[in-house]
């Protein structure tokens, strides 16, 4: 079990470099992975009641101890990040299907992998899992809401439909997670030690699935769509950051709403792209998850190096003399 876990770990810690080298062998021979398209929605199940495993009533406490950061931290990434989609779509005057994925994957809730990456760039990480954890409990309903008035203008969006895709993709997994937590108690933790390897096994199939299913629209149109998702998850990045900053947050609350705001739960994204629209719609969702995991692995390297200036505490006030 031990040697279980410390794989698990490393391949945890090597999310980025797998994403990346299964979406380019999904893109060099599709055929390999073509029939995992069936399986995207049974796998992100899996991450989430995964999810579920780990979450506990601690988690919340920072609710109770600094809720208005919570809830700036919730608004900043449902405001940024699908105005920004939206703005880069009419921008780049993109096609239809292609900017319902970049609208879809900026509607959903933060990143699964969010968290390790504020805890690898020393910031606030009860803050982080607390944006995390609202924004995955709200998307039910502001992710449909959101897609329904931004995306609509391209193509038709079933609100209701939507919505409970999104129940059972999310919240009945993580609901059940919860709940084999509190029945199994201890016995579970033996099953968390290993849900990295799991939850990245997962996501790089799902990665594939879209990759291999939609090649040829990648092929032809690949260089625009990376385009835009590196600008996308970019903005997010940099307006939670200064979002943190005009707020006056101390530096490590600045550093997980940065992280919590750009990076993208994008295999709900591509989930939900290939179950209501088309498997092109899902790319945007599948290149985000390639390049958000590289970039917050960057960006949490260069904010790890970032301190608080000398004279300021961590919540941000002067130290008395």
């Amino acid at each position: 079990m031990r040697a279980l876990a410390a794989l698990s770990r490393f391949v945890g810690n090597t999310f980025a470099l797998w994403v990346l080298v299964f979406a380019c062998l999904a893109f060099l021979q599709p055929q390999w992975f073509i029939a995992l398209k069936v399986a995207i929605v049974p796998l992100l199940g899996l991450v989430m009641f995964g999810m579920g495993l780990t979450l506990k009533l601690d988690d919340f406490a920072a609710l109770a101890r600094q809720p208005w950061r919570v809830a700036l931290g919730v608004v900043a990434h449902f405001v940024i990040m699908p105005g920004m989609a939206w703005l880069l779509c009419q921008v780049f005057h993109l096609p239809a299907e292609i900017a319902v994925g970049v609208i879809l994957v900026g509607c959903c809730p933060s990143g699964t992998a969010s968290n390790v990456m504020v805890w690898l760039s020393k910031g606030d990480l009860a803050l982080a899992v607390a944006i995390a954890a609202v924004t995955t409990l709200l998307a039910p309903l502001l992710t449909p809401t959101l897609i329904w008035f931004l995306a609509s203008a391209w193509l038709p969006v079933s609100f209701m439909d939507m919505f409970w895709s999104i129940l059972q993709l999310v919240m009945l997994p993580i609901v059940l997670g919860v709940l084999a937590q509190k029945l199994l108690g201890a016995r579970v933790q033996t099953a968390v030690q290993v849900l990295p390897l799991v939850s990245v096994v997962s996501i790089v199939m799902i990665v594939c699935a879209v990759v291999a299913a939609s090649q040829a629209k990648i092929a032809e149109s690949g260089l625009l769509i990376m385009a835009v998702v590196i600008l996308h998850n970019s903005f997010g990045y940099l307006l939670g950051y200064m979002t943190g900053k005009l707020c006056k947050l101390p530096l490590a609350q600045r550093k997980s709403l940065a992280l919590e705001v750009g990076m993208q739960n994008s295999g709900l994204g591509a989930a939900l792209a290939a179950a209501h629209f088309s498997p092109l719609a899902a790319v945007p969702s599948a290149l985000f998850s390639v390049w958000h995991n590289i970039s917050g692995a960057l960006l949490s390297t260069w904010f790890r190096r970032m301190e608080e200036p000398a004279g300021v505490e961590a919540e941000g006030k002067p130290v008395s003399q």
